[in-house]
Protein backbone atom coordinates (compact mmCIF):
# COMPACT_ATOMS: atom_id res chain seq x y z
CA UNK A 1 0.00 0.00 0.00
CA UNK A 2 1.32 3.47 -0.92
CA UNK A 3 1.12 6.22 1.72
CA UNK A 4 0.12 9.62 0.32
CA UNK A 5 1.22 13.06 1.48
CA UNK A 6 1.06 16.59 0.18
CA UNK A 7 4.81 16.94 0.66
CA UNK A 8 7.66 14.58 1.52
CA UNK A 9 10.92 16.15 2.70
CA UNK A 10 13.96 13.88 2.46
CA UNK A 11 16.57 14.93 4.99
CA UNK A 12 15.88 16.10 8.54
CA UNK A 13 18.87 18.33 9.03
CA UNK A 14 18.33 22.05 9.55
CA UNK A 15 17.47 22.76 5.89
CA UNK A 16 15.01 19.88 5.53
CA UNK A 17 13.45 20.58 8.92
CA UNK A 18 12.96 24.24 8.01
CA UNK A 19 11.36 23.31 4.68
CA UNK A 20 9.05 20.81 6.35
CA UNK A 21 7.98 23.38 8.95
CA UNK A 22 7.30 26.08 6.36
CA UNK A 23 5.14 23.75 4.26
CA UNK A 24 3.31 22.52 7.35
CA UNK A 25 2.52 26.10 8.38
CA UNK A 26 1.01 26.59 4.94
CA UNK A 27 -1.46 23.78 5.65
CA UNK A 28 0.16 20.89 3.78
CA UNK A 29 0.29 17.34 5.15
CA UNK A 30 4.06 16.82 5.42
CA UNK A 31 6.24 13.78 6.06
CA UNK A 32 9.95 14.17 6.90
CA UNK A 33 12.26 11.18 6.47
CA UNK A 34 15.92 10.83 7.36
CA UNK A 35 18.41 8.01 6.92
CA UNK A 36 19.68 8.58 10.46
CA UNK A 37 18.49 10.76 13.36
CA UNK A 38 17.30 14.35 13.18
CA UNK A 39 20.19 16.78 12.92
CA UNK A 40 22.97 14.23 13.39
CA UNK A 41 24.71 14.77 10.04
CA UNK A 42 26.14 18.07 8.83
CA UNK A 43 23.73 19.93 11.10
CA UNK A 44 25.00 18.19 14.22
CA UNK A 45 28.63 18.78 13.30
CA UNK A 46 28.34 22.45 12.47
CA UNK A 47 28.77 25.81 14.11
CA UNK A 48 25.49 27.58 14.76
CA UNK A 49 26.25 30.98 13.31
CA UNK A 50 23.44 33.03 11.81
CA UNK A 51 25.01 35.94 9.99
CA UNK A 52 24.50 38.36 7.14
CA UNK A 53 27.11 38.15 4.39
CA UNK A 54 27.54 40.27 1.28
CA UNK A 55 29.79 38.43 -1.15
CA UNK A 56 27.03 39.09 -3.70
CA UNK A 57 23.71 40.92 -3.78
CA UNK A 58 21.89 37.59 -3.88
CA UNK A 59 23.78 36.29 -0.86
CA UNK A 60 23.11 39.45 1.11
CA UNK A 61 19.38 39.28 0.32
CA UNK A 62 19.18 35.62 1.33
CA UNK A 63 21.22 35.88 4.52
CA UNK A 64 19.43 39.05 5.60
CA UNK A 65 15.99 37.50 5.12
CA UNK A 66 17.07 34.30 6.83
CA UNK A 67 18.59 36.08 9.82
CA UNK A 68 15.40 38.12 10.27
CA UNK A 69 13.38 34.90 10.40
CA UNK A 70 15.73 33.44 13.01
CA UNK A 71 15.61 36.57 15.17
CA UNK A 72 11.81 36.63 14.96
CA UNK A 73 11.69 32.95 15.95
CA UNK A 74 13.84 33.70 18.99
CA UNK A 75 11.16 36.03 20.35
CA UNK A 76 9.07 32.97 21.26
CA UNK A 77 11.60 30.10 21.22
CA UNK A 78 14.84 31.57 22.54
CA UNK A 79 15.49 28.81 25.07
CA UNK A 80 14.58 25.96 22.71
CA UNK A 81 17.11 27.02 20.08
CA UNK A 82 19.77 28.22 22.58
CA UNK A 83 19.65 31.68 21.03
CA UNK A 84 22.69 33.85 21.68
CA UNK A 85 22.48 37.40 20.20
CA UNK A 86 26.25 37.86 20.41
CA UNK A 87 26.81 39.55 17.04
CA UNK A 88 29.80 39.03 14.75
CA UNK A 89 33.06 40.93 14.50
CA UNK A 90 35.02 40.63 11.26
CA UNK A 91 38.62 41.35 12.24
CA UNK A 92 40.96 43.50 10.15
CA UNK A 93 44.62 42.60 10.52
CA UNK A 94 46.11 45.07 8.02
CA UNK A 95 45.35 48.19 5.99
CA UNK A 96 43.86 46.22 3.09
CA UNK A 97 41.44 44.46 5.41
CA UNK A 98 40.57 47.75 7.13
CA UNK A 99 39.64 49.14 3.73
CA UNK A 100 37.39 46.11 3.29
CA UNK A 101 35.77 46.93 6.65
CA UNK A 102 34.76 50.38 5.44
CA UNK A 103 33.59 49.06 2.07
CA UNK A 104 31.47 46.37 3.69
CA UNK A 105 30.07 48.86 6.22
CA UNK A 106 28.91 51.08 3.37
CA UNK A 107 27.27 48.17 1.58
CA UNK A 108 25.56 46.88 4.70
CA UNK A 109 24.35 50.38 5.53
CA UNK A 110 22.74 50.76 2.11
CA UNK A 111 20.71 47.62 2.85
CA UNK A 112 19.65 48.66 6.31
CA UNK A 113 21.92 46.21 8.15
CA UNK A 114 23.04 47.56 11.54
CA UNK A 115 26.84 47.62 11.77
CA UNK A 116 29.57 49.37 13.73
CA UNK A 117 33.02 50.15 12.39
CA UNK A 118 35.56 49.48 15.12
CA UNK A 119 38.92 51.20 15.30
CA UNK A 120 41.76 49.62 17.23
CA UNK A 121 40.60 50.96 20.58
CA UNK A 122 37.01 49.92 19.96
CA UNK A 123 38.03 46.39 18.96
CA UNK A 124 40.08 45.76 22.09
CA UNK A 125 37.45 47.27 24.37
CA UNK A 126 35.06 44.56 23.16
CA UNK A 127 37.53 41.67 22.78
CA UNK A 128 40.63 42.22 24.95
CA UNK A 129 41.99 38.70 24.40
CA UNK A 130 42.82 39.35 20.76
CA UNK A 131 46.52 39.68 19.94
CA UNK A 132 48.06 43.16 19.94
CA UNK A 133 48.45 45.04 16.68
CA UNK A 134 45.13 44.34 14.94
CA UNK A 135 43.72 47.44 13.28
CA UNK A 136 39.99 47.17 13.89
CA UNK A 137 36.94 45.35 12.67
CA UNK A 138 33.34 45.41 11.56
CA UNK A 139 30.70 44.49 14.12
CA UNK A 140 27.48 43.07 12.68
CA UNK A 141 25.17 43.86 15.55
CA UNK A 142 22.17 41.59 14.99
CA UNK A 143 23.99 38.39 14.03
CA UNK A 144 23.39 35.53 16.43
CA UNK A 145 24.24 31.94 17.32
CA UNK A 146 21.75 29.08 17.70
CA UNK A 147 22.10 25.37 18.43
CA UNK A 148 21.24 23.60 15.16
CA UNK A 149 20.17 20.11 16.38
CA UNK A 150 17.68 21.57 18.87
CA UNK A 151 16.37 23.92 16.19
CA UNK A 152 15.79 21.03 13.80
CA UNK A 153 13.84 19.17 16.48
CA UNK A 154 11.76 22.26 17.20
CA UNK A 155 10.85 22.68 13.52
CA UNK A 156 9.78 19.04 13.25
CA UNK A 157 7.71 18.83 16.45
CA UNK A 158 4.31 19.07 14.70
CA UNK A 159 5.33 17.00 11.67
CA UNK A 160 5.17 13.27 10.98
CA UNK A 161 8.74 12.00 11.09
CA UNK A 162 10.46 8.76 10.13
CA UNK A 163 14.04 8.47 11.37
CA UNK A 164 16.49 5.71 10.39
CA UNK A 165 14.53 5.55 7.16
CA UNK A 166 16.64 5.77 4.00
CA UNK A 167 15.19 6.99 0.72
CA UNK A 168 16.92 5.25 -2.19
CA UNK A 169 15.05 6.56 -5.23
CA UNK A 170 12.83 9.45 -6.27
CA UNK A 171 10.40 8.96 -9.15
CA UNK A 172 7.58 11.17 -10.41
CA UNK A 173 5.67 12.12 -7.24
CA UNK A 174 7.08 9.07 -5.46
CA UNK A 175 9.79 8.16 -2.96
CA UNK A 176 11.09 4.60 -2.65
CA UNK A 177 12.53 3.61 0.72
CA UNK A 178 15.29 1.08 1.34
CA UNK A 179 12.79 -1.47 2.66
CA UNK A 180 10.72 -1.19 -0.52
CA UNK A 181 8.03 1.10 0.92
CA UNK A 182 6.56 3.52 -1.61
CA UNK A 183 5.51 7.00 -0.53
CA UNK A 184 3.38 9.22 -2.73
CA UNK A 185 3.80 13.00 -2.59
CA UNK A 186 2.54 15.88 -4.68
CA UNK A 187 5.76 17.67 -3.75
CA UNK A 188 9.05 15.96 -2.88
CA UNK A 189 12.01 17.90 -1.49
CA UNK A 190 15.57 16.61 -1.71
CA UNK A 191 17.22 18.28 1.29
CA UNK A 192 20.00 15.74 1.81
CA UNK A 193 22.89 18.20 1.91
CA UNK A 194 26.15 16.79 0.62
CA UNK A 195 24.39 13.47 -0.05
CA UNK A 196 21.75 15.07 -2.30
CA UNK A 197 23.42 13.67 -5.48
CA UNK A 198 22.64 10.14 -4.23
CA UNK A 199 19.02 10.84 -5.19
CA UNK A 200 19.62 13.49 -7.86
CA UNK A 201 22.90 12.52 -9.56
CA UNK A 202 23.09 15.60 -11.79
CA UNK A 203 23.57 17.90 -8.80
CA UNK A 204 27.24 19.01 -8.70
CA UNK A 205 27.47 19.02 -4.90
CA UNK A 206 30.62 17.80 -3.16
CA UNK A 207 31.31 17.12 0.53
CA UNK A 208 33.77 19.70 1.86
CA UNK A 209 35.15 18.54 5.19
CA UNK A 210 35.64 20.87 8.11
CA UNK A 211 37.13 20.46 11.60
CA UNK A 212 35.84 21.96 14.84
CA UNK A 213 37.16 22.00 18.39
CA UNK A 214 35.11 22.73 21.51
CA UNK A 215 36.64 24.03 24.73
CA UNK A 216 35.75 23.65 28.37
CA UNK A 217 33.76 26.47 30.01
CA UNK A 218 35.46 29.88 30.17
CA UNK A 219 32.81 32.59 30.64
CA UNK A 220 33.61 35.98 29.06
CA UNK A 221 36.79 34.83 27.33
CA UNK A 222 35.16 35.85 24.05
CA UNK A 223 31.92 37.83 23.73
CA UNK A 224 31.23 37.85 19.98
CA UNK A 225 31.59 35.48 17.14
CA UNK A 226 35.03 36.47 15.82
CA UNK A 227 36.08 35.87 12.24
CA UNK A 228 39.14 37.02 10.37
CA UNK A 229 38.42 38.81 7.13
CA UNK A 230 40.75 36.30 5.51
CA UNK A 231 38.02 33.71 6.15
CA UNK A 232 36.19 35.01 3.10
CA UNK A 233 39.17 34.22 0.89
CA UNK A 234 39.41 30.63 2.16
CA UNK A 235 35.66 30.08 1.95
CA UNK A 236 35.35 31.29 -1.63
CA UNK A 237 38.38 29.53 -3.11
CA UNK A 238 37.83 25.91 -4.07
CA UNK A 239 41.29 24.90 -2.88
CA UNK A 240 41.92 21.39 -1.59
CA UNK A 241 42.79 22.66 1.90
CA UNK A 242 42.47 25.97 3.76
CA UNK A 243 42.16 27.26 7.32
CA UNK A 244 40.97 30.51 8.90
CA UNK A 245 40.31 31.92 12.35
CA UNK A 246 36.73 31.64 13.58
CA UNK A 247 35.63 31.35 17.22
CA UNK A 248 32.07 31.20 18.47
CA UNK A 249 30.75 31.61 22.03
CA UNK A 250 28.11 29.20 23.34
CA UNK A 251 25.60 29.93 26.07
CA UNK A 252 27.25 27.16 28.09
CA UNK A 253 30.43 29.25 28.41
CA UNK A 254 32.22 26.96 25.97
CA UNK A 255 33.71 28.02 22.64
CA UNK A 256 33.75 26.45 19.21
CA UNK A 257 37.02 27.00 17.35
CA UNK A 258 37.33 26.70 13.58
CA UNK A 259 37.60 26.65 10.74
CA UNK A 260 39.03 24.42 8.05
CA UNK A 261 37.98 23.41 4.55
CA UNK A 262 39.16 20.29 2.80
CA UNK A 263 38.09 18.17 -0.16
CA UNK A 264 38.64 14.62 1.05
CA UNK A 265 35.63 12.74 -0.26
CA UNK A 266 33.66 11.14 2.57
CA UNK A 267 36.71 10.49 4.77
CA UNK A 268 35.51 11.73 8.17
CA UNK A 269 38.76 11.06 10.02
CA UNK A 270 40.65 13.82 11.79
CA UNK A 271 43.36 15.28 9.57
CA UNK A 272 45.86 16.12 12.31
CA UNK A 273 47.96 18.28 10.01
CA UNK A 274 45.11 20.57 9.04
CA UNK A 275 43.72 20.53 12.58
CA UNK A 276 47.04 21.77 13.92
CA UNK A 277 47.18 24.46 11.24
CA UNK A 278 43.65 25.55 12.16
CA UNK A 279 44.46 25.76 15.88
CA UNK A 280 47.73 27.56 15.21
CA UNK A 281 45.80 30.09 13.14
CA UNK A 282 43.30 30.58 15.95
CA UNK A 283 46.07 31.02 18.53
CA UNK A 284 47.78 33.56 16.30
CA UNK A 285 44.68 35.76 16.71
CA UNK A 286 43.95 34.87 20.35
CA UNK A 287 47.20 33.72 21.99
CA UNK A 288 45.48 32.95 25.31
CA UNK A 289 43.58 30.14 23.57
CA UNK A 290 46.69 28.05 24.28
CA UNK A 291 45.75 28.19 27.98
CA UNK A 292 42.23 26.81 27.43
CA UNK A 293 41.35 23.13 27.68
CA UNK A 294 39.98 21.61 24.47
CA UNK A 295 37.67 18.70 25.27
CA UNK A 296 36.70 17.38 21.84
CA UNK A 297 37.34 17.71 18.11
CA UNK A 298 35.33 16.36 15.18
CA UNK A 299 34.66 16.75 11.48
CA UNK A 300 31.60 17.45 9.36
CA UNK A 301 30.79 17.88 5.68
CA UNK A 302 29.64 21.10 4.05
CA UNK A 303 27.62 20.59 0.83
CA UNK A 304 29.66 22.64 -1.66
CA UNK A 305 28.33 23.81 -5.03
CA UNK A 306 30.55 25.06 -7.89
CA UNK A 307 29.21 28.64 -7.85
CA UNK A 308 28.96 28.85 -4.01
CA UNK A 309 25.16 29.21 -4.25
CA UNK A 310 22.56 26.73 -3.01
CA UNK A 311 20.14 24.94 -5.30
CA UNK A 312 16.56 25.84 -4.38
CA UNK A 313 13.43 25.03 -6.32
CA UNK A 314 11.82 22.77 -8.88
CA UNK A 315 13.85 20.03 -10.57
CA UNK A 316 12.23 19.63 -14.01
CA UNK A 317 13.61 16.15 -14.76
CA UNK A 318 11.37 14.51 -12.13
CA UNK A 319 7.73 15.50 -11.69
CA UNK A 320 7.01 16.98 -8.30
CA UNK A 321 10.69 17.08 -7.22
CA UNK A 322 12.24 20.16 -5.61
CA UNK A 323 15.81 20.70 -4.39
CA UNK A 324 17.02 22.44 -1.23
CA UNK A 325 20.74 21.67 -1.00
CA UNK A 326 24.26 22.95 -1.67
CA UNK A 327 24.55 25.64 1.02
CA UNK A 328 28.24 25.05 1.87
CA UNK A 329 28.98 26.90 5.14
CA UNK A 330 25.74 28.89 5.24
CA UNK A 331 23.24 26.09 5.71
CA UNK A 332 22.37 27.06 9.28
CA UNK A 333 21.85 30.72 8.43
CA UNK A 334 20.03 30.15 5.14
CA UNK A 335 17.85 27.21 6.18
CA UNK A 336 14.94 29.49 7.07
CA UNK A 337 15.25 31.62 3.94
CA UNK A 338 15.55 28.49 1.79
CA UNK A 339 12.31 27.18 3.28
CA UNK A 340 10.58 30.48 2.58
CA UNK A 341 11.72 30.57 -1.06
CA UNK A 342 10.83 26.92 -1.61
CA UNK A 343 7.35 27.36 -0.18
CA UNK A 344 6.87 30.52 -2.24
CA UNK A 345 7.48 28.51 -5.41
CA UNK A 346 5.43 25.46 -4.41
CA UNK A 347 2.46 27.52 -3.25
CA UNK A 348 2.58 30.11 -6.03
CA UNK A 349 3.31 32.98 -3.65
CA UNK A 350 5.15 36.13 -4.62
CA UNK A 351 8.82 35.37 -3.86
CA UNK A 352 10.20 36.95 -0.72
CA UNK A 353 13.42 37.82 -2.61
CA UNK A 354 14.61 37.29 -6.17
CA UNK A 355 14.83 33.48 -6.48
CA UNK A 356 16.63 33.39 -9.83
CA UNK A 357 20.25 33.15 -8.53
CA UNK A 358 19.28 30.08 -6.49
CA UNK A 359 17.20 28.17 -9.05
CA UNK A 360 17.98 24.48 -8.90
CA UNK A 361 17.48 24.05 -12.63
CA UNK A 362 20.24 26.53 -13.51
CA UNK A 363 22.71 23.67 -13.57
CA UNK A 364 20.78 22.03 -16.42
CA UNK A 365 20.92 25.06 -18.70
Amino acid sequence: MTSKYDAIVIGAGIVGASCAAELHRAGLRVLAVDAFKVGCGTTGGSMGHVLVMDDSEAQLNMTSMSRNIWNNLAESHSAEIEYNPCGTIWIAADDEEMEAVHSKADNYGKHGIAVQVLDQEGLYSLEPNLRPGLLGGLRIIDDCVIYPPYSSRLFLEPIELRENCRAVQVLDHQVILEDGTKLQGEYIVNACGAAAPDLTPELPIQPRKGHLVITDRYPDFCRHQLVELGYLKSALKMEKESVAFNIQPRLSGQFLVGSSREFAGWDDGINHSILQRMLARACSYMPKLRELLAIRSWTGFRPASPDKMPFIGRWPKVKGLYIAAGHEGLGITNSTGTARLLADEILGRTPSIDPDPFRAARILE
